[in-house]
């Protein structure tokens, strides 16, 4: 009953929701460079060879839902580990945004068919799994939609939320909401957590707890994470810029409106002691180059962009990385990586890439969304983390200064995320072993 009151008040509601939605989402997929063919998939409806290829793995594949470019990013950790089992196996992956698509579609495995995600209407979402007919619909981190959960669940479909990430602020409001949010919770057969300390979370909220496991973060999995297959292209194009050997370089990570600005005046105060310092910096969204690049430009800095390095043509004191997909191979290029999200804004970007490539993290005060995984750093010291952006300068001094001690943090940061090594393996694990019980407890509903 109160799922049906759940469902009835979410479908009340979300005609009005899509109103502004459907206008938004068609200037952004515009604006990111999207095609209108792709915003037509989130209504079901795609070009004849994608339908074609859907139709004919239709009843064998496996469908992932992701949402930005971060959950794409852990689901092609999960993907690796699934066709380094099956090489054979179908895989459908429903993107939300358009960067995130253009972060999946590139280097997709010959199996994997990468859509965007559809609208979590009724209809659609019956048009889609009658389209696709899956044998498991997977859940990335926080992409839970439940008018495609219900006829998932209804078709024996198993669901599982895999990498399952749950804030401080989505807990609270959940648990406010939990006589309507519990319902829609109760539908997963399986909730795959990054931690134990995550259990009580996913179970206050609805979740029963004989249905959740932890599997550790793939996020975080060292066994998935590469040295990056082009830092040797990219430490060339570093060298054609800045010289052989490369000066000590600073990079902004994931950052957000305004930290910009924020973060190239403490360049330019830490460049006085350390004047061959550069400066890189990768916005959250690459669409804002050119208002990053005014505001270093406003501090003095001579500024270059990754999409435009062949045409540069001069020593820059700053590189925008306006790319997708690149993030980790420059990361373990820095001296120092900086946190975006975590000095201005509220809840913090994923440091673990950078970690996992043994370079020296620093972050700010804000990193909510990340709260096991800081305190599993900060327990072995292993990164560090400033009280606010007046203290910055020093921490990165402090990096330059001693750089055995600041590669002795970097070490033990690594260290510490040994105890999610073979997280993908233990999801795949997850998420296959329990397939009778798990149709047979959907199909009972």
């Amino acid at each position: 009953m109160r799922l049906r009151l759940t469902l009835l008040l979410y479908n009340l509601l979300l005609p009005l929701a899509l109103l502004i939605l459907v206008p938004v989402m068609a200037v952004e997929t515009k604006r990111r460079g999207g095609r209108a063919a792709l915003f037509w998939q989130r209504f079901g409806f795609f070009r004849r060879e994608v339908k074609l290829r859907l139709l004919s793995q239709r009843g064998r594949a496996w469908w992932i839902n992701a949402g930005s470019v971060g959950e794409v990013n852990v689901a092609a950790k999960l993907i690796a580990e699934i066709l380094r089992r099956e090489p054979d196996r179908p895989l459908v992956l429903s993107v939300t945004t358009s960067t995130g698509y253009a972060v999946a579609v590139k280097d997709a495995p010959p199996t994997l068919t990468v859509i965007q995600s559809p609208l979590d209407c009724g209809w659609i979402a019956r048009r889609m799994l009658t389209l696709i007919r899956p044998q498991r619909y997977i859940l990335m981190e926080a992409e839970l939609w439940p008018n495609l959960v219900r006829r998932a669940q209804k078709r024996g479909v198993p669901v599982i939320l895999a990498n399952a990430r749950l804030s401080p602020r989505s807990k609270r409001r959940y648990r406010r909401w939990r006589w309507l949010a519990g319902p829609v919770f109760s539908m997963l057969d399986r909730v795959l957590v990054q931690d134990e300390s995550d259990i009580p979370r996913w179970a206050g909220i609805g979740v029963p707890q004989e249905r959740i496991a932890v599997t550790g973060s793939i996020k975080y999995d060292l066994a998935t994470t590469s040295a990056g297959e082009r830092a040797g292209e990219f430490r060339s194009l570093l060298r054609q810029l800045w010289g052989d050997p490369l000066p000590p370089v600073l990079l902004a990570a994931s950052t957000h409106e305004g930290e910009e600005k924020a973060l190239a005046a403490v360049f330019m105060e830490v460049r006085r002691d350390y004047p061959s310092l550069v400066l890189m910096v990768a916005p959250r969204h690459f669409e804002r180059r050119a208002e990053v690049a005014d505001d270093l430009a406003s501090h003095g800095l001579a500024v270059a962009l990754r999409s435009e390095l062949d045409r540069a043509g001069f020593r820059p004191d700053a590189l925008i990385i306006d790319s997708t997909g690149e993030l980790r191979d420059w990361q373990a290029l820095a001296t120092v990586v900086l946190t975006g999200k975590s000095f201005l804004a509220t809840g913090g970007q994923n440091p673990a890439e950078a970690i996992a490539a043994g370079v020296p993290v620093i972050t700010g005060p804000h990193m909510e969304n990340f709260l096991p995984l800081m305190k599993l750093l900060q327990s072995a010291g292993g990164i560090t983390q400033v009280a606010s952006i007046d203290t910055l300068a020093a921490a990165i001094r402090q990096c330059l200064a001693d750089p055995a001690a600041a590669a002795a943090v970097a070490g033990r940061g690594r260290q510490a995320l040994e105890s999610h090594r073979g997280a993908a393996a233990r999801t795949v694990d997850a998420i296959t072993a329990p397939a009778r019980s798990l149709a047979h407890s959907n199909a009972s509903r």
